[in-house]
C-alpha cells in the first residue's frame, strides 16, 4: 500500500470509529471504548479449549473454569488475574450431537464455601473446598452403577434445601443430592423430566427452580421442597437457552437464541420485554449489584450490557467487541464480567477502563 493509501486508511477507521463511538452516544450507550476486554490463557490448554459453565465465588473473588478437554478445573484471581489447576478430572470421548468429543469437568456451582463439579468425562461430581482448593470426595451422578451413565450437564446449589441439583441433558433428569453435610453429598431422589433441559437457576427467595425445556418451546419452574412442578411460562420462543434472575425485583431473564427476555414470575411469568442481543447466547447472567443483565453472543462477537429498570425493561448500556464463539458470560464484583472462549481457549475479562 503507498503511503497515500495508509492515510487514506487511517482516516477512515478514525472517522468510522468516531461514527461508532457517537452512534452508541446517540442511542444511549456507554461506548465500547470505555471497556477493556483482556484475555486469560488458562493452562495445557494447547489451543481449542471445551468450556461450558463458569461459577464466580463472591466470598473469595474467585472464578471457577471446568476446562473439560484439559483435564483440569482451573481457578482465576480475580484482583490478579493468578490462575491455579486443579488437575486430575478424567476425560472420555462423549457423543454430543453426533459428534465424539473429548470432554471432562464441564458443570459447577457454589454452596456454603464448597464447589461442585460435574464431569461428564466419567459421570460423576467432585467436592472442592472454596478457600483451600483442596479435593474432596466424588461419587457417581447416578445411585445405580448398572444404569446408562448420566453425564452432568448443569450444576445448581439450592440454597433453601441446602441441594445440588443436577442437569443430566440427554438422559432428561435432574439429579438431586443432599449437601447439609458440610464438603459430603449423598443421592436424594430424581426428577424426571419430558425433554432434556438447557439452562438453570433458582430463587431461594421463592422455592423455585427454573430450567428450560426447549423442545417445547417452555420455561418450567420446579419447587425445591415437595420437587413438582409449579408452572410452565413461555418466552415466546423455541431456541431456549441459559436463564438468569433478578430474585429482589422478581424478573426472570431467558436467553432465546438472539435475543433475551424478562418475565414477571410475581404475575404468573408475565412477559415484560425483549432486547436483541445477537445471535449465538448461551449462558447470560445478571449482576443484583448493578442491576445490570449481560448476554454474550458467539456468533456476532459482541456482548450486550443492558440496564434493567424497576418495570422490568431493558435499556442496553454498550456493545462490546469480543471473540467469535464468545459465550457464557458470568457476572463479578463490581462492573466486571467473565467470557469463554472456546476457540482460543482462553477467558475474556471484561471491566470498565480505569
Amino acid at each position: 500500500m503507498t503511503r497515500r493509501g495508509t492515510s487514506v486508511a487511517i482516516k477512515c477507521v478514525f472517522w468510522l470509529s468516531i461514527f461508532f463511538i457517537v452512534s452508541d452516544a446517540v442511542r444511549g450507550h456507554t461506548p465500547a471504548i470505555n471497556y477493556e476486554v483482556r484475555s486469560i490463557a488458562v493452562p495445557d490448554s494447547n489451543g481449542a479449549v471445551i468450556f461450558d459453565h463458569l461459577a464466580y465465588d463472591r466470598a473469595t473473588g474467585r472464578l471457577w473454569v471446568p476446562a473439560s478437554n484439559t483435564g483440569n478445573v482451573d481457578v482465576i484471581d480475580q484482583a490478579s488475574d493468578d490462575v491455579r489447576k486443579i488437575p486430575g478430572f478424567k476425560t472420555a470421548e462423549v457423543d454430543l450431537e453426533g459428534h465424539k468429543i473429548r470432554m471432562g469437568a464441564t458443570a459447577v456451582c457454589i454452596g456454603n464455601g464448597w464447589v461442585y463439579i460435574g464431569n461428564r468425562g466419567n459421570s460423576t461430581l467432585t467436592v472442592i473446598n472454596g478457600q483451600t482448593l483442596e479435593r474432596g470426595e466424588t461419587l457417581p451422578v447416578s445411585r445405580d452403577p448398572t444404569e446408562a451413565a448420566r453425564e452432568p450437564d448443569g450444576a445448581v446449589y439450592v440454597l433453601e434445601t441446602r441441594e445440588v441439583w443436577i442437569r443430566t441433558g440427554a438422559s432428561k433428569s435432574i439429579e438431586v443430592f443432599d449437601a447439609a453435610v458440610p464438603g459430603h453429598l449423598k443421592w436424594k431422589l430424581r426428577i424426571p423430566m419430558e425433554a432434556p433441559t438447557e439452562g438453570g437457576t433458582v430463587d431461594n427467595q421463592r422455592g423455585q427452580f427454573y430450567t428450560n425445556i426447549e423442545e417445547t418451546g417452555k420455561t418450567i419452574a420446579i419447587d425445591v421442597r415437595s420437587h413438582k412442578i409449579s408452572s410452565e411460562l413461555d418466552p415466546r420462543s423455541h431456541d431456549l437457552q441459559g436463564l438468569a434472575l433478578d430474585t429482589a425485583r422478581g424478573f426472570l431473564f431467558v436467553a432465546c437464541g438472539d435475543h433475551v427476555v424478562s418475565l414477571d414470575i410475581t404475575h404468573g411469568g408475565k412477559f415484560i420485554d425483549s432486547v436483541t442481543t445477537g445471535a449465538g447466547l448461551d449462558d447470560i447472567d445478571f449482576s443484583a449489584d448493578q442491576n445490570v443483565l449481560y448476554a454474550a453472543g458467539s456468533v456476532t462477537a459482541t456482548l450486550t450490557i443492558a440496564d434493567v429498570s424497576n418495570d422490568g425493561k431493558f435499556h442496553v448500556k454498550a456493545l462490546i467487541p469480543t471473540a467469535k464463539q464468545a459465550r457464557s458470560v458470568i457476572a463479578a464484583q463490581g462492573q466486571t464480567a467473565y467470557l469463554i472462549d472456546p476457540a482460543e481457549g482462553r477467558i475474556l475479562k471484561v471491566s470498565p477502563k480505569p
